[in-house]
C-alpha cells in the first residue's frame, strides 16, 4: 500500500474570494500556510470574517487552525495538531 503525501502549499489570503479554494486545498489534506497581511491591511473585520469561516471549516473537517507570528496563520489536516505549549509542557508530557 502506498501512502499519499501531505503536501504544503504559502496562499497569500487577499479578499473573501480566495476562501473557496483555500477550503478545497484543506479537503485535499494540505498542510496551509495563509499570509493574512495584505486583507488585514485593507479591511480588519473582513480579515476577522474570513478566519472565522475557516477555522469552522477547518474544524468541521478534524484540522487544525491557529496563528502563526503577526503576519501567517496556519492550517493543518487531520492528523496533525498544532502544538500550542511551551517547550516545558513537552518536556513534562514525556
Amino acid at each position: 500500500m502506498q501512502k499519499i503525501p501531505t503536501y504544503l502549499k504559502a496562499i497569500t489570503l487577499r479578499d473573501s474570494n480566495d476562501i473557496p479554494s483555500i477550503k478545497n486545498d484543506a479537503k485535499k489534506n494540505m498542510i496551509l500556510i495563509l499570509r493574512v497581511t495584505p486583507l488585514a491591511q485593507k479591511d480588519i473585520k473582513e480579515l476577522r470574517k474570513v478566519i472565522e469561516q475557516l477555522y469552522t471549516y477547518v474544524q468541521s473537517l478534524g484540522g487544525d487552525i491557529a496563528r502563526l507570528g503577526e503576519e501567517r496563520v496556519v492550517i493543518t489536516p487531520p492528523g496533525v495538531k498544532i502544538w500550542r505549549g511551551t517547550y516545558d509542557d513537552l518536556k513534562n508530557s514525556s
